[in-house]
């Protein structure tokens, strides 16, 4: 029983929203309450009533290096030393927008923000604003953050809550986002045939992170990239997940199809609230205070967050050699995974890529945002309420991913296989 986590449990939900300030944290899916953390160092993490777990989430992904990693630690102390918060310019972001760049040729020039929601809304503004065009092509399952327009056929929490928009969003707001299929170019080229003159944008996650884990089929990517081209429009990578995760450049690099913006997220920041945009130089150029395009952000680069990026980003430079350890081991524990299902009989989905995967309970392969809703979420619920009281912290949701880090090891991950085993097989 984790009596503390359901005393603070019920204190939060007087004061916040569902008693999380997040609803991808939020327990109600599994029916269970959340389990409320108080610590984290490599692989592991325990909550307030002393349990253990071998976590999967790492902070939603940034954690590629496991939690606490000594050299951000230190990079952070360091700089908290110096002051929390200036609003003026430092020498930690001109070195972190150098940084970037030099790892993922197709940015040019970057601005950084505080949240990946940030990033895709302004990445957006920008393409509009180059364009001189109005309405974005967004794909059905894809989560680009809660800003109003992109709240249309999300997936993330949006879709676990089984709610496909949102109250408060105005329908004007939403007019000019276009929706088609994920690994459909068809439904793309349909959009474009109906008002192509009228798109700025085509904004896409190039590996499905927010129902699941969706990887795109054969050319879908390239597909995109052609569309784009005869059209005029900008092609946007959402690369908060991916983006440092895949390969040192991104999705981007691992499949040899180049955006002209990217967005990345918490990653750059080692898991600090932290994001940014970048692309091609006459595209960056159009934003203020160069260009019409007014984007802002009074705490942008917030010193303590470039010094924990640049020590987290800038080891990923040097030990490259890392990506293949990672992506291997993925491949490795997720091919086990699916072993053990098919060794039980069961037609679940094992959908992974490198260190994301995920295991859909249902039969149909998953490649787009219906076939991944025909997953058995009450099923799902039953296997993570399992996982978790036996020390393995994954996702709360059906449709979320599991993130490797560098710092598992073959021994936690073979320990993690070993209570899958037991709840699949006995």
């Amino acid at each position: 029983m984790n009596t503390v986590s359901k005393q603070l449990f019920d204190r939060a939900v007087v004061r916040i929203p569902g008693g999380v300030n997040s609803p991808v944290r939020a327990f109600g899916s599994i029916g269970s309450t959340p389990r409320f953390i108080t610590k984290a160092d490599k692989t592991r993490m325990w909550d307030e009533d002393g349990n253990e777990y071998i976590d999967f989430i790492g902070s939603w992904g940034p954690m590629i290096l496991g939690h606490n990693f000594p050299p951000v630690r230190e990079a952070v102390v360091q700089a908290a030393q110096n002051g929390l918060s200036y609003g003026a310019a430092t020498r930690a972001e001109v070195e972190m927008a150098e940084l970037i760049c030099g790892m993922v040729p197709s940015v040019e020039m970057v601005r950084m923000v505080n949240s990946g929601t940030e990033a895709v809304m302004s990445a957006i503004r920008a393409a509009r604003g180059y364009t001189r065009r109005d309405k974005i092509i967004k794909f059905n399952g894809c989560y680009h953050g809660h800003s109003d327009g992109l709240l249309v056929r999300a997936g993330s929490g949006v879709m676990t809550a089984g709610v496909p928009d949102s109250l408060g969003v105005p329908a004007d707001y939403t007019k000019n986002t276009l929706t088609a299929e994920y690994n459909n170019l068809d439904s793309v080229r349909a959009r474009f045939d109906e008002c192509g003159s009228d798109i700025a944008a085509v904004v896409v996650e190039p590996v499905g992170a927010n129902m699941g884990t969706v990887l795109p089929a054969e050319g879908f990517l390239q597909g995109l990239r052609d569309i784009c081209d005869r059209n005029g429009a900008v092609l946007i990578f959402d690369e908060v997940i991916t983006g440092f995760r895949l390969a040192p450049d991104g999705a981007q690099g691992y499949f040899g199809v180049t955006p002209d913006l990217t967005t990345f997220g918490k990653i750059i920041g080692a898991g600090m609230p932290v994001g940014a945009y970048g692309g091609r130089r006459e595209i960056m150029e159009m934003v203020s205070p160069v260009g019409a395009v007014y984007q802002a952000g009074t705490l942008s680069g917030n010193p303590v967050a470039m010094a924990a990026g640049l020590a987290q980003i800038g080891y990923l430079n040097e030990h490259r050699e890392l990506y293949q350890q990672l992506n291997e081991t993925g491949d490795w524990f997720y091919g086990e995974i699916e072993n053990t299902v098919r060794e039980a009989g069961l037609p679940y989905q094992v959908n992974h890529i490198g260190s994301l995967g995920s295991l859909f309970f249902t039969g149909e392969p998953v490649t787009d945002y219906e076939s991944a809703k025909t997953s058995d979420t009450k099923a799902y619920a039953a296997y993570c309420n399992f996982m978790m009281d036996h020390g393995i912290y994954i996702a709360p949701a059906q449709f979320e991913a599991m993130f490797l880090s560098m710092m598992h090891t073959r021994e936690e991950l073979t320990q993690t296989l070993s209570v899958m085993r037991e709840y699949f097989l006995g």
